[in-house]
């Protein structure tokens, strides 16, 4: 099998590049043109012209835009990135009928009612940059080259910027930490949705051959179980911090609203996924979510 891999040095990038290794020949490209590939998302033609080089069998497209707020100005970049890259990718993956991976968003919610979205659910983002990554869903499914769409939340990594490593430092730093508790949602390891990745991929060609894999086409829920805020996610990580003998300056964590942390871009306060559909698709058990944040703790400290 060859896999051609956009977005290599993300942090969902770095676990694809490990996880993905047993299925056959990598192609790991960054933003950055490499031996003569293109994986710019910016860069329509090129992108069309390397996956009509290389003719993989399946692209992962782990690169996006990914600043919800400046996405909010930064319009055309960030709907050319996260909408018109990913069709552009599908429309020269149908010509050899390959398989394109791709990642999109809690966000393309509008985060009303405290249940659980499943797939089925009706897309209406509150930002721009869910918009983007909604409508980036919609060319995929639209353009008939076979897909298969992972919708995640709250994404953290060894590698990368995310909120777990913004909250270790700044508990080393700070005495007093305010952190949103209205928006519910589920943090999800960038090394377990790699893993899922790959277990759906292997699952994709050898479990359902030929025209059965139409069947598998489609969105799915890429999180663990469980649920969370914000507030109780980052005091996780600090009972985790002073479990391990972390000198912390923090002494209080006090819970603010959404409201009363504006911010350019609305954010939806129930980005709570439902991961039924995944677990019965592809034969999956998912883990909870706590065990994988507290890992990242000891991976960052040790």
């Amino acid at each position: 099998m060859k896999i051609l891999l956009l977005g290599k040095n993300g942090q969902l990038g770095w676990e694809l590049q490990r996880a993905l290794q047993p299925l056959g020949q990598i192609f790991a490209l960054s933003r950055h043109n490499e031996y003569g590939l293109c994986g710019d998302l910016s860069d329509l033609h090129g992108l069309a012209n390397t996956i009509e080089y290389l003719k993989p069998d399946v692209v992962v497209n782990a690169a996006a835009y990914t600043a919800v707020d400046k996405a909010e100005s930064d319009r055309e970049q960030a709907l050319l990135i996260n909408a018109r890259a990913p069709v552009t990718i599908a429309g020269a993956l149908k010509a050899h009928q390959g398989l394109l991976v791709h990642y999109s968003s809690d966000y393309v919610f509008d985060g009303t009612g405290e249940q659980a979205r499943s797939e089925l659910a009706q897309g209406n983002p509150v930002n721009y940059y869910g918009y983007t990554k909604l409508e980036g869903e919609r060319e995929i499914m639209r353009s008939g080259c076979g897909h298969l769409i992972f919708r995640t939340s709250w994404v953290y990594g060894t590698h990368g910027g995310n909120f777990a490593k913004t909250m270790i430092k700044l508990a080393r730093e700070k005495e007093k930490l305010a952190i949103v508790s209205d928006q519910i949602g589920v943090p999800t390891g960038a090394d377990l949705i790699a893993d899922v990745t790959a277990h759906a991929i292997r699952f994709y060609f050898n479990e359902h051959p030929g025209p059965n894999r139409n069947a598998l086409n489609g969105i799915y829920h890429l999180v663990p179980d469980g649920e969370t805020s914000w507030q109780a996610y980052a005091n996780l990580i600090f009972e985790q911090l002073r479990a391990k003998g972390v000198s912390l300056a923090l002494q209080e964590v006090v819970p603010v609203t959404t409201a009363q942390y504006p911010t350019p871009a609305r954010r939806p306060l129930n980005s709570r996924l439902s991961n039924g559909k995944i677990k019965q698709v592809f034969n999956l058990h998912m883990p909870g979510w706590r065990p994988g944040v507290c890992r990242l703790v000891d991976e960052l400290l040790f």
